[in-house]
């Protein structure tokens, strides 16, 4: 397996780099309030390192992001098992997802773009159909990072796909990200249970540590979550319609950063590091710590495959998914 490195720049300092395995965006520089470039994702120097075992650092998510409860679903009168890789739930695309496949990769430079391709066969981590995958990794002039989505299947399938980018803002994770202030455009969450997975029911965010309505401190209420370890939660985002809409904004106070995530996706999952352990040395050395790092991945809900009342995640033949999410950074 040969890895390939691929770099995204534009007049601003702004830079990303991305890898063929997985389609592994490894690294974002971006400045700071005083001019200072410098990385804002979590992951490894070296490409290859990649090739280890990691919590999904930079990568692309599929078939399904996030959990499926007992690896379990059905279309019509058909059952499907899919791998067990987290406890008792499939996770993020079952032992050999999206994330560590090798994708295509064309460079297209009059679009400052990378476009990336996968076909998924069918059977393949146990999803029927096969699956087309095209997302595009394009860097603007007003230091955005959009991620664009397009997938086609010739039998109905459930898809849900992301980008499990480990955000830290203060740039070369020179502090934690629990004083990172963040807001989240969702009035909802969706129930979990100790596996982490949804209940089918709705918990509204007013009143309770799980509100971002309003800018706050990540480690305000980070103790008082009760399920997780910390927040690992996706947020019913106001008012989808699958147009673009504002998700979220982090605010970094000292180096001025500023990350606002745009979407036509209705879910947001915040997860907030909970399991990094200082077991993983990552970029120049650095043993990540618990809340290092943090991920706010656009997204469908969680297990919504065995929950009529979440939006469906069921992809059809002829009718193609578009998706776009940006990542928009900022100084303030």
């Amino acid at each position: 397996m040969k890895i390939k490195k691929y770099i995204l720049s534009n007049s601003q300092g702004m830079e990303i780099q991305v890898i063929n395995l997985g389609g592994i965006i490894t690294s974002i520089k971006v400045p700071d309030k005083n001019g200072v470039i410098e990385d804002v994702i979590l992951g490894f120097d070296e490409p290859a390192r990649y090739t280890d075992q990691h919590p999904y650092f930079g990568a692309l998510i599929g078939r399904y992001a996030n959990r499926i409860a007992n690896g379990e679903f059905h279309l019509g009168e058909k059952s499907y098992q899919l791998a067990i890789n987290n406890g008792p739930n499939h996770l993020h695309g079952g032992l050999k997802g999206f994330d560590k496949r090798i994708w295509n990769i064309e460079e297209q430079p009059e679009m400052n773009a990378l476009v990336l391709s996968y076909l998924s066969p069918d059977g393949e981590e146990g999803y029927p159909g096969n699956l087309s995958v095209e997302v595009t990794y394009t860097v603007s002039e007003h230091n955005e990072l959009k991620i664009d989505y397009v997938a086609t299947t010739d039998t109905t399938t459930p898809l849900n796909l992301t980008s499990h980018c480990y955000f830290n803002l203060s740039g070369n994770n020179k502090s934690s990200i629990l004083d990172h202030e963040l807001l989240i455009n969702a009035d909802e969450y969706t129930l979990i249970d100790h596996n982490l997975t949804p209940t089918g029911g709705i918990g509204h965010v007013k009143n309770s540590e799980m509100d971002f309505t309003r800018p706050k401190k990540i480690g305000d209420h980070i103790l008082s979550v009760k399920v997780g370890f910390g927040f690992d939660h996706n947020y019913i985002l106001r008012d989808t319609d699958g147009s673009l809409k504002l998700a979220a904004r982090l605010h970094e106070p000292v180096s001025g950063r500023t990350m606002e995530v745009l979407t036509t996706e209705p879910g947001l999952q915040f997860y907030s590091g909970n399991f990094l352990d200082g077991s993983l040395i990552g970029k120049k050395n650095d043993l990540y710590e618990k809340h290092d790092g943090l991920c706010l991945e656009t997204q469908h809900f969680p297990d919504s495959p065995n929950h009529r009342n979440f939006p469906s995640t069921l992809l059809h033949p002829g009718e193609p998914l578009h998706s776009r999410t940006i990542y928009r950074f900022l100084l303030n």
